[in-house]
């Protein structure tokens, strides 16, 4: 199925991507800067689930962003919608199957480390991914990878120095930290952020984990950087709204995008 979806989009846009770009809760907007861009609904590609998250657009964009071409996911696919692990990766290896090298995984996210923010950006330095199934379960397709892919540098070393000093070339704050990936759809509970805690994890959601596996299953080089965009369940004394997650990841994203673009530009 990739392999003909993978041709479908080829017809329309014939240039290879370099960066691969899967876009988060409220920070879709980026794909707008795309220049000369090609623009496919998920419903437009046989296979392809389609986005149902709020502020997720579901469509695949090529075109040239900060002087290259790049790949952009406006919209991803998530456990909580009801689809499987293999199939919230497909944006991942079909990034692979159209010549991607690199992927930017973005999110939104909940802040553990109390050092953080909202508001604020986390380059992602490690994972944990105990709470959710691995998309590599079942049957090893060994064109996209080996059998047991190492993860002892999923968000690669080189990159990761390279974006941290396009952030501060830009004067962008840029934090650092691991992200933990739950299946939601609910919010944690203040005993599961204790936990997250208390196990090394800086920030939580419900995505991007699942992602990066396959990402360095298939050989892609994996950048992810997180919004902070609620402090976690117990750390404030308010309820958590899925609407305060895509405001504060809405007035971030103009700087988001500046970074991200730069990101594309250098790395």
């Amino acid at each position: 199925m990739l392999h003909k979806v993978a041709e479908y989009i080829k017809s329309l846009y014939p240039a290879v991507p370099e960066t691969a770009v899967i876009l988060g809760s409220g920070l879709g907007a980026l794909a707008d800067r795309a220049e000369n861009a090609v623009r496919i609904p998920y419903g437009e590609l046989e296979g392809f689930p389609v986005s149902t998250a709020p502020s997720h657009r579901g469509e695949l964009i090529l075109g040239t962003l900060g002087g290259k071409t790049v790949l952009l996911f406006s919209g991803r696919f998530h456990l909580y919608e009801g689809y499987s692990a293999k199939e919230t990766v497909l944006t991942v290896r079909l990034a692979k199957a159209l010549g991607a090298e690199k992927i930017i995984l973005t999110n939104a996210s909940g802040g553990i480390n109390k050092t953080l923010n909202c508001g604020d950006f986390m380059l992602i330095s490690d994972h944990i991914s105990a709470f959710v199934p691995s998309p590599l379960i079942g049957k090893n397709d060994e064109s996209l990878g080996v059998r047991f892919p190492d993860m002892s540098n999923v968000y690669d070393r080189e990159i990761r120095k390279a974006v941290k000093k396009i952030a501060c070339d830009n004067g962008i704050e840029l934090k650092e930290g691991v992200y933990a990936q739950l299946t939601g759809p609910q919010f944690e509970t203040p005993a599961e952020i204790k936990m997250l805690a208390n196990i090394g994890a800086d920030a939580v959601g419900m995505s991007t984990v699942i992602e990066a596996i396959a990402a360095v299953h298939c050989g892609l080089k994996v950048c992810g950087i997180s919004v902070i965009a609620n402090l976690a369940c117990g750390l404030l004394d308010k309820p958590l709204t899925s609407e305060e997650v895509t405001e504060t990841a809405n007035a971030k994203a103009p700087q988001f995008e500046k970074l991200v673009t730069e990101i594309i530009r250098n790395i």
